[in-house]
């Protein structure tokens, strides 16, 4: 059992680690983990969780705003970007937050197949962190299941 839990242990370590030296993940996200404690402890799930609920609902807002060829409010889409990389960044979505800077610039120069493309690099980044942040948080819970404490990992 103790060999389960320092193998589940040192892969979250290095899964960690990975996530952040990818540029997946910045020091807001290492702030965020440090609000977690006993009395929480599926705090950083749930704010994760609401982000990509709010992703999601940002994204088909812009998908929508961008589908008016012709007429496209980019005061709208600007909008949504403005949103999305304010979440993002309170989240440590590193490459998500980078995405929307070159986004915003899109928006305000009103270049529509610049949006077109970041909107759809939004989209597989925010899936792609999504999938490994589940990962992630499936580690934590496979070690706490086999009587593990979740390791502090300093980045």
């Amino acid at each position: 059992m103790d060999t389960l839990v320092a193998q589940l242990q040192r892969q979250f370590r290095d899964y960690t680690i990975s996530l952040y030296h990818q540029g997946f993940l910045d020091d807001q996200f290492t702030e965020l983990k440090k609000l977690q404690d006993e009395c929480s402890p599926d705090f950083v799930a749930e704010v994760v969780s609401l982000f990509f609920e709010d992703c999601e609902k940002l994204i088909g807002n812009m998908a929508r705003a961008l589908d008016q060829t012709g007429n496209v409010d980019f005061n709208l889409v600007g909008s949504s970007v403005h949103q999305l990389k304010g979440s993002s960044s309170s989240v440590g979505a590193k490459r998500v937050k980078g995405l929307c800077v070159t986004f915003k610039e899109c928006c305000d120069s009103q270049n529509f197949e610049g949006c077109v493309r970041c909107l759809q690099q939004v989209d597989i980044e925010y899936k792609s962190l999504k999938a490994k942040l589940q990962d992630l948080f499936s580690l934590e819970q496979q070690i706490v299941q086999a009587g593990g404490r979740i390791p502090q990992v300093d980045i």
